[in-house]
């Protein structure tokens, strides 16, 4: 614990113009941490998937007490400021985390996803290599690393949230049968970083997996949005197999699209664990999937960590 007195500890959080590193970025700065939210959009500009040895990144470490390593994509990213998933998810990742060893920042948090640890796509290769290289560090003494694996996380800003919330009102539906069957966990953007941020001033170390209160499919997400929103039941009809590789294979010609050949490979898995850890840490319930739909309209209608305490 620090004392009154004493300079509150100083966060670099890579990945901190993101869906989710935007709210890391808020919980931290509202107990009162020094945030460097580092990303391609900051000024300066971070451009992660360059910084591939850890001489790179010992300038970035001056001064920082803890990282949060936020960085994710689900696929590479074109341009000629783009980047690799080997590079976005692996190498840098790696880099950053022998850097910290070498520069004494002892406490490091990864942030993953479920299910990647059986998932043969780049995107989970990838993500499992880094998480994999922390824990070793870790084992080893040299860090006090900890990987967070969530569920899928609902916000206003999310890109599957977006999808969401457009197929919601839609009073037909064809969806992939992956969407029907398999299963998933959704946790509320704000909620998981509040959770972080609690991990992060713990001792815990290791892998933590977090899935909110309920198990349902993505169609029964839609669902749910849609009866939230005052709606009646939309007619749900299931797409063929060839048009779903059809459909994940035109997305992929969309940077942007959060459908794709990678979201179709992840999706045909369930997406699920032990909710108990989500509502330990956030010291509550977590928000239930039927009511989810006022803090994606309304964001600020979660409260800030200061009204908790």
């Amino acid at each position: 614990m620090h004392t009154p007195n004493a300079p509150q500890p100083t966060v670099l959080l890579c990945g901190g113009q993101g869906f989710i590193g935007q709210a890391l970025a808020r919980q931290l700065r509202a107990l009162g941490l020094r945030v460097i939210a580092a990303s391609r959009r900051s000024q300066p500009p971070l451009q992660f998937g360059k910084m591939q040895q850890p001489s790179d990144w010992l300038p970035y470490l001056q001064g920082v007490d803890m990282v949060i390593n936020a960085v994710g994509s689900l696929r590479d990213q074109p341009g000629p400021n783009g980047a690799s998933l080997q590079a976005l998810h692996q190498t840098s990742p790696q880099a950053l985390f022998d850097a910290c060893a070498q520069a004494g920042v002892r406490r490091v948090m990864q942030l993953s996803a479920l299910g990647v640890e059986s998932n043969d796509t780049d995107y989970a290769r990838t993500k499992r290599a880094a998480d994999a290289h922390l824990l070793a560090l870790t084992a080893q003494g040299q860090l006090e690393g900890i990987v967070v694996r969530p569920s899928i996380v609902i916000g206003a800003q999310g890109a599957s949230t977006q999808l969401f919330m457009r197929l919601a009102l839609l009073p037909v539906l064809v969806l992939p049968a992956v969407m029907q069957q398999r299963l998933m966990q959704p946790v509320a953007v704000d909620e998981l970083a509040e959770v972080m941020v609690r991990l992060l001033q713990s001792p815990t170390t290791g892998v933590v997996l977090l899935g909110g209160p309920q198990r349902l499919s993505m169609a029964q997400m839609i669902d749910s949005l849609r009866q939230q929103a005052g709606r009646s039941k939309a007619l749900q009809l299931r797409l063929p197999g060839w048009a779903t590789q059809a459909s994940a294979r035109l997305g992929d010609a969309v940077p942007t699209s959060p459908w794709c050949s990678v979201s179709l490979q992840l999706a045909s898995l369930d997406n699920c664990c032990d909710p108990a850890p989500m509502a330990q840490w956030l010291g509550r319930a977590p928000t239930d999937p039927a009511q989810m739909l006022a803090l994606i309209r309304n964001p600020a209608a979660h409260p800030s960590p200061e009204s908790r305490a």
